[in-house]
């Protein structure tokens, strides 16, 4: 499978000795490019570690992991600037959208492009881009606290696209939305990753969402199973 993500028998255990915590036991994963797949599962069963492991913020025990068609990670990390990989390569959406509330939008979207060395000129033209594509385009100017909860979550999926990463991760990015506006974001999402050929991870406890995955990752007890999904049509 070209592009996307996959990880191959990723473990991750907290502590040592008695107190040792296996908190991953030899997971397996792969979204392809343009795909967008959703992991499930009750709390402490693992979701969070798999997500921190995927997004280079913890390192596993073990296993191995392929960005694209780089392996940033074999029993080790084989990036030396995980700062960089998360940055340039890794999207990420979360429940809040911990925008910046002094920046306009633009700039909220603009603002890890221009990190990673992108003129600001460029980076603006950019967002503007994204923000137009997510129908916010008119609400370029404006601050984060202007916005609504809807505009708040599509700006911060802009953010999320703006360096053109391989694979997003969204935790939770539906849940203090209504039904209209979480399968809006849900129909975004789909879109966005066919669009620039994303593999988008969704973690979600959401009941509104999940009938519209082709495939879902049950994770329990630190193991993930794959399932199909209903695929419902999202509009």
């Amino acid at each position: 499978m070209a592009g996307g993500i996959r990880i191959k028998a990723l473990s991750k255990r907290y502590g040592q000795g008695e107190t040792a915590v296996q908190a991953l036991r030899q997971v397996d994963l792969q979204v392809a490019a343009g795909e967008v797949v959703g992991l499930i599962g009750p709390s402490g069963s693992g979701k969070s570690t798999l997500l921190k492991c995927l997004g280079a913020v913890i390192e596993p025990s073990s296993g191995r992991m392929v960005l694209g068609d780089d392996c940033i990670y074999d029993n080790g990390w084989r990036v030396r600037d995980l700062r960089a990989l998360r940055r340039d390569r890794i999207g990420f959406v979360f429940q809040a959208p911990y925008l910046i509330p002094f920046l306009d939008v633009c700039d909220n979207v603009a603002l890890p492009a221009m990190l990673a060395g992108t003129a600001n000129a460029v980076a603006r033209r950019r967002a503007g881009e994204l923000l137009e594509a997510l129908d916010v385009q008119h609400r370029a100017r404006a601050l984060p606290a202007q916005l609504s909860g809807g505009e708040q979550q599509r700006v911060a999926i802009a953010r999320g696209l703006i360096n053109q990463p391989p694979v997003i991760l969204a935790d939770e990015p539906t849940a203090p939305l209504d039904s209209e506006r979480a399968l809006a974001v849900i129909a975004i999402l789909n879109n966005m990753a066919q669009q620039f050929e994303t593999a988008v991870i969704v973690v979600t406890h959401d009941e509104k969402i999940i009938p519209t995955f082709r495939r879902l990752y049950q994770i329990r007890d630190g193991q993930t199973r794959e399932t199909a999904g209903e695929g419902r049509p999202l509009g």
